[in-house]
């Protein structure tokens, strides 16, 4: 029987490429595929059935906390639209107003803006002229907060008292749908964002508040999250704690983090999500993120969860990793689709960590990285794949790893009490102690799990 589609775009807007196929087999595809591309990478596994197969998504439908839509016209000269590029076109924009990504509210947000400017003929800006008002509407709605942000994007080709009158309208216009008892979730804010720049991305060249606030807020895994238009954060809440559930699991699986000793690094390490979730179970966290919005994010939002142990670093992992005094008993990587650089993958490795959980979000990025870990010591505990953005081709996978059993460069340190000043082992040496005077006597690194 003939699968019936849940959207008319379908192949036309590119979004879901698995909408013809039921869960089940989506499930099937990825999985298959994610194993054959690790079983062609993974050599020696410490455990027989190292593969665990596929974690299938909470949410299968909806899933989505942000969209970011464009105004334009589906044909030359059409009535406006606002939605998402027409598939292998950058001028053609498909309505999406009826999405199964994303939850209803995104829908009547889309369709009420573009009925309300259709209404007043207001001009897009169109891409080889330069010229119009309209360019993007940003929509984020929290999964588990049902906050909702809203920013609306435009140039600046409008007269002030007109474009005042006209976003005032618009406002009401949303907020008339709440009234109305149309949305579930409830608005934390609505935004105007100015952009002329040439380039069809969204810049901030200044945003206004037009009602309430400039972010919200998202609880994931017992923690909370504020939000700006422009932040960084998984786009499936549901599936991010599934996610780091597992990788929390796998961290499990080689670190003792009942012991609370351990310091862990998370690079590529974003908003400090996973840095926040190890942080309960480690004595230091360290995060190394490039983009430095995200960074400050990470420390706000550590701050607000009352977590102190947590230090972010902005900047290149490839360039901060080497600067890093401390030594890690694990290290985090996720890294973005293209995988770690191959110049900052030998420094992760220095440090010689016991073990390493990867995050993949492209797992033939992840297969190549594995054969320098592997060629550098390290064996495959755990892997499984994580069904994070149903509907679509992508997929997540984690991935343990661990020195295990291999041969590696071990030497016994032995030395006497006798010519030491002992005064300050009075109440027991600490590990940052005896790690300290290893690496001055002898010039080696050490770990808590080599102590």
């Amino acid at each position: 029987m003939e699968k019936v589609l849940e959207c008319p775009y379908f192949g036309m807007c590119g979004g879901c490429a698995m909408l013809d196929m039921e869960y089940e087999a989506q499930l099937e595809k990825k999985n298959s595929e994610v194993h054959e591309i690790l079983k062609g990478a993974v050599r020696e596994p410490l455990k027989e059935d190292w593969y665990e197969g596929i974690k299938p998504a909470p949410m299968p439908r909806r899933y989505r906390n942000k969209m970011e839509y464009t105004f334009g016209d589906e044909y030359k000269d059409g009535p406006l639209a606002l939605g998402m590029h027409k598939k292998r076109s950058f001028h053609d924009i498909i309505t999406v107003d009826t999405c199964v990504l994303v939850h209803s509210d995104f829908n009547l947000i889309l369709r009420a803006t573009r009925d309300f400017f259709s209404e007043r003929k207001t001009s897009y800006f169109h891409r080889k002229s330069h010229e119009g008002y309209l360019r993007h509407l940003l929509v984020r709605r929290g999964v588990n907060s049902a906050e909702i942000l809203v920013d609306l994007v435009t140039t600046t080709q409008m007269e002030t008292g007109a474009e005042r009158e006209l976003l005032e309208a618009w406002k009401d216009c949303l907020l008339s749908l709440k009234e109305k008892g149309k949305l579930e979730g409830s608005f934390a804010g609505i935004l105007h964002t100015k952009n002329d720049g040439l380039a069809d991305t969204v810049r901030d060249e200044g945003t206004e508040v037009l009602y309430g606030r400039d972010h919200f807020f998202e609880s994931l895994i017992g923690l909370e999250f504020k939000i700006s238009p422009f932040s960084f954060f998984q786009t499936n809440s549901a599936g991010a704690e599934l996610l780091y559930e597992t990788t929390r699991e796998y961290a499990s699986e080689v670190v003792d983090i009942t012991k609370k000793k351990s310091v862990i690094f998370d690079l590529y390490s974003g908003t400090g999500t996973i840095a926040q979730m190890m942080s309960p179970v480690a004595d230091t966290v360290v995060g190394v993120e490039i983009v430095e919005e995200a960074v400050e994010a990470a420390k706000e939002n550590a701050e607000r969860n009352g977590l102190h142990n947590c230090t972010f670093y902005a900047g290149d992992v490839m360039k901060v990793v080497p600067t890093l005094s401390e030594t890690p008993d694990l290290i985090i990587l996720d890294p973005p689709r293209d995988g770690c650089h191959p110049k900052a993958l030998p420094g992760i490795i220095d440090f010689d960590a016991p073990s390493i959980v990867y995050v993949s979000c492209k797992v033939t990025s992840l297969a190549r990285d594995l054969q320098l870990l592997q060629d550098r010591g390290y064996r495959v505990v755990r892997a499984v794949a994580v069904d994070e953005f149903p509907l679509t081709k992508h997929v997540e996978t984690v991935v343990c790893l661990s020195k295990g059993d291999v041969k590696s460069k071990k030497i016994r340190v032995e030395f006497s009490l006798e010519d030491m000043d002992t005064d300050g082992f009075k109440k027991g040496a600490t590990y940052n102690a005896i790690r300290d005077w290893i690496k001055t006597k002898y010039g080696y690194r050490v770990t808590n799990l080599n102590i």
